[in-house]
């Protein structure tokens, strides 16, 4: 299965990119990096720059047509920008319009926030989306992982970096049910 890694250009927290991505190779899936411009993006370690990873797609150059499932990388920045750029939100939106799985972690679901995605959700995230996420209508949980079925597809979210390896098992392990279906 192809897999989008979508980030901002910068900001992505580099743990929730890196583990996520591995667990995907290793289950032998295509990892593939999107984000809104070419070139590589730059991630952090909390506030400091860490490393540099190529973006091997563009989003408005790509579709979720051409991706088994979305995983959304935290970061405080990442999903910052990527909810002010209409041709990410867009390309988030489309994979639940087709009901295509959707991982998401820490930060991240601001970005589903934008797309209008959540309401009817319940998903948990970083605490301080709380409020946010109750306000687009979703139900927030403080769990370390949780699976809401209770929509057009299946989206997987966690809390945190300590969150990942329940993380990558739950969204490993739902999007190859939904390659089954």
């Amino acid at each position: 299965m192809r897999i989008a890694f979508l980030t901002a250009p910068e900001g992505v927290e580099q743990v929730e990119l890196t583990e996520p991505w591995q667990a995907a190779v290793d289950a032998g899936h295509e990892a593939v990096l999107v984000s809104t411009g070419p070139g590589k993006i730059q991630a952090f370690h909390h506030l400091d720059k860490a490393d540099t990873f190529p973006v091997q797609e563009v989003v408005g150059e790509t579709s979720a047509d051409s991706f088994g499932g979305l995983v959304l990388p935290g970061g405080v920045a990442n999903p910052d920008f990527l909810r002010m750029d209409d041709k990410a939100v867009a390309f988030v939106r489309d994979f639940f319009e087709q009901g295509r799985p959707v991982a998401a972690i820490c930060h991240a679901p601001w970005t589903l926030v934008e797309a209008d995605v959540v309401r009817g959700r319940v998903l948990t995230s970083w605490p301080s989306l709380r409020t946010d996420l109750r306000n687009a209508g979703a139900t927030w949980v403080d769990e370390q992982v949780k699976v809401c079925d209770h929509g057009p597809n299946e989206l997987v979210t966690s809390r945190k970096p300590d969150d990942l390896k329940a993380f990558c098992e739950a969204y490993l392990k739902v999007f190859e049910a939904g390659k089954a279906a």
